[in-house]
């Protein structure tokens, strides 16, 4: 007897598509595609002289390189604290946690102000900082480390469950077999949570592009030196340069539909992964 799948009727299954397909082309396709027509609404030449100008492509590169630190950085934290979270049980297991979700309930803004008040000209380690002429704040140190704080998350809080579903056999029977701590990470526990660590370093890296309130407050917005890319487009508008402004944002738009287009194929993997896995258990 064949089972009977319960489901809405189908007028009411195509309203609630459209209504999703249209929530979606007002709010994310609609504003998409008005950054592109706006950056190229005075021509290609309008378009490529506002890239190439030197404060886009100094934020360009401030922009990269603060990525290319704070995504690393917080790969190896994400890796140890998720493999010792779940793998192990110690004191301190559950503060080290709530740590880790810190940055999701401290506005960027708020971060960006701790920042200043420790490493400020008055701040708590100013005086020592000044004497020993070491600049953190409105200066790139402090750019990469307020980056690094509100992305630090990411990696770890998509690994966590990823090893802890996978459970601790495998290690233990490795262990047994004469396998070193590195072997076991190397050989065991990294390629059974490869998938999780790219998607969370791919969500890690655009947050950092894409990070404005916490590098707003300690970068002091010096152009041609502490500006990311979202900062160069606030000033842009600001000025009322529109198409330049939308040029620059179109930079970052590009940015985030190559991670969007990355996201989709690491989930896509992670689907036929799961999917062999079942068909290979049922067998």
């Amino acid at each position: 007897m064949k089972r009977r799948v319960l489901t809405e009727p189908k007028p009411v299954r195509v309203a609630l598509i459209l209504v999703s397909l249209a929530f979606l082309a007002v709010s994310l396709v609609l504003p998409l595609a008005l950054v592109f027509v706006e950056a190229f609404s005075k021509g290609a030449a309008a378009y490529a002289a506002a890239i190439r100008e030197p404060m886009a492509l100094s934020a360009l590169r401030l922009t990269l390189l603060t990525a290319a630190i704070a995504v690393p950085a917080n790969l190896v934290f994400g890796l140890a604290a998720s493999w010792a979270i779940a793998k192990f049980d110690f004191w301190g297991k559950n503060a080290l946690i709530t740590l880790i979700d810190l940055p999701f309930a401290v506005s960027p803004v708020i971060s960006g102000m701790i920042f200043i008040l420790l490493f400020g000209r008055l701040g708590t380690f100013g005086p020592f900082l000044q004497g020993h002429d070491i600049k953190i704040v409105f200066a790139i140190p402090g750019i990469v480390l307020a980056t690094v704080f509100v992305t630090f998350p990411f990696v770890a809080r998509e690994l966590i469950p990823v090893m802890q579903a996978s459970g601790s056999e495998e290690e233990e029977a490795a262990r047994v077999l004469g396998a070193s701590g590195w072997q076991l990470f190397w050989r065991v526990t990294l390629p059974n949570v490869k998938w999780g660590l790219l998607y969370g370093v791919i969500l890690c890296n655009a947050r950092a592009m894409g990070e404005f309130g916490a590098v707003s407050v300690v970068s002091g917005h010096i152009r041609g030196k502490t500006n990311t890319l979202p900062l160069h487009v606030e000033i842009l508008y600001n000025e009322y340069q529109f198409q330049a402004a939308f040029a620059a944002a179109s930079l970052l738009a590009f940015l985030a539909l190559v991670t969007l287009l990355a996201k989709s194929f690491i989930e896509w993997q992670t689907g036929r992964r799961a999917s062999a896995g079942s068909v290979e258990n049922e067998a």
